[in-house]
Order: structure tokens, then sequence, then C-alpha cells
């Protein structure tokens, strides 16, 4: 009987799917420096479809492993911890963004500072109004956040899969008409990415938050799927539960951005 189980934890079986994301990282850095030096997209381009295979496969298998249930409680507090220190090295790569802005509009240094004359946005900089644009993105991105809520009130308290399925659907149409809202202010921007310190960091800032609303997006969608499948119960979401803790932090991130960077910046 010594092949029996005897405790909570899950023997993963051996898989090449972490060594593959490290390789196909690798390789779309790599491509990435090459296309910074007029090299062509092509090498990244194709670490970015191994990356993408990587992590479709490998959690296509975590799936599984829920479905199969060996995703027990012991494991699911593991799995928790590790999206919470996810979402807490997520906060601290905002936090050098914010850091850069607030840096740069309260300390300019020596001649060659992008300021002139201590004055932020630098002189001839041209910025967006946050209360227009601005904030109806905001309260496109609050709403995405409630209707998620929503769908995990759901799953969790109702066994509604049906009000789960439609909280998803507006959240992740929200999340659409978000994204489109930001590249249309993008292609009315009054300023480039190069050039200035500003354009640099809004666009920073503000673009990686766009990616993460991307994937936030993709995520949610997923899940909506998967919820369409029957793969969640009140005691078993895991999966939609950190797509709802992602999706609230893309938000929460926002509210700063539009605070710090739109209203105090601009």
């Amino acid at each position: 009987m010594a092949h029996v189980k005897n405790h909570d934890y899950h023997i993963l079986n051996p898989s090449l799917y972490p060594f593959l994301a490290s390789v196909f990282a690798f390789i779309m850095l790599f491509g990435a420096v090459l296309f910074m030096h007029d090299s062509g997209p092509w090498v990244m381009l194709i670490g970015f479809v191994g990356v993408l295979y990587v992590m479709f496969g490998w959690w296509a298998e975590t799936v599984k492993e829920n479905q199969a249930g060996d995703h027990t409680p012991v494991v699911l507090i593991g799995l928790r911890y590790g999206f919470i220190l996810f979402i807490m090295s997520e906060v601290m790569f905002f936090a050098a963004w914010f850091w850069s802005f607030f840096k740069h509009a309260m300390y300019p240094m020596g001649e060659q500072s992008p300021l002139v004359d201590g004055v932020w946005p630098p002189a001839g900089i041209e910025t967006f109004d946050p209360w227009h644009l601005p904030l109806i993105n905001t309260l496109i991105l609050l709403c995405s956040g409630a209707a998620a809520t929503w769908a995990h009130h759901a799953i969790a308290h109702e066994n509604n899969r049906k009000d789960m399925i439609n909280g998803l659907a507006i959240a992740v149409a929200l999340g659409l008409i978000f994204t489109v809202f930001q590249a249309y202010e993008y292609s009315h921007a009054a300023f480039g990415f190069s050039g200035n310190i500003y354009g640099a960091n809004f666009y920073m800032a503000t673009g990686f938050h766009g990616f993460h609303v991307i994937v936030g997006t993709i995520f949610l969608f997923i899940c909506m799927l998967r919820a369409m499948r029957g793969h969640f119960t009140p005691e078993s979401h895991l999966g939609f539960e950190a797509a709802a803790w992602y999706w609230h932090f893309v938000d929460v991130v926002w509210l700063f951005l539009f605070a710090a960077v739109y209203i105090w910046g601009g």
C-alpha cells in the first residue's frame, strides 16, 4: 500500500513546462533586444508564441488537476499565497513608474533637466483633460470591477452559474471598451513617447496598465468559458478568484494613475 496517498499535498508529475518557459522567455527577451537594434521582430515573436504555448499547456494541466480533485485545501492555500506574492510583485513594478513620475515632477536635476524653471509638465506639453475621457474610462473600469464582484458573489455564495456568466460577460465587455478608449486617447495625444520625460513616464505607466487590462480581460474571458462548462462550484473556484483579485488590482492601479498622472500631474 506504499503507493496510497495519505496526505493532503499534490505531488506533481515531471514536466518540461518550467524549462520551456525559461527558454522561450529568454528567446523573447533576446529577440526584443535585437528588435530594438533594428534587426527585425521575428526572434521576439518566436519567443512570444512559445511563451503563449507554455501558458496554454501549463495552465490547462492545472485546470485538469483541479477537476481531478488534486487541489486540496492545503494545496489551495499554497496557490493563494503564490498569487498574492505575484500581485505584490506587480505592485512594486508600478511603484517604480510612480516613483519616476513623482521624482521628475518634484526634484529636477541639473541643467539638462527635462523641466524648465521647475515647471511640470515640461513647457510645450499639452496634457489630457482628466475630466473627459480619463474620467469616463475610470467609471468604465470601476463598473467592470463591480460586475466581476457580482459574478464572484453569484458563484461563491449563491451557486448561481447564470449570474456568474452574465457578470463576467459584462466585465469582459467593459474591459474591451476601456482598451478601445485608451487607444483612442493615445491616438489623439499631443506629445510622444520620446523627447521628454513626461511622455516617457506617461506612456510607460499607462501603457503597462493597458497591457494588464488586456491580460485581465483575457483572464476573465477564460473564466467565463470555464463557467459555461460548469468548472466552478462554491467550494472550488480559485481560478476565478485569482482573476477577480487581478482585476481589482488593475482597478486600484488605475485610480492611482488617474489621481497622480492625469489630475495632479496635469
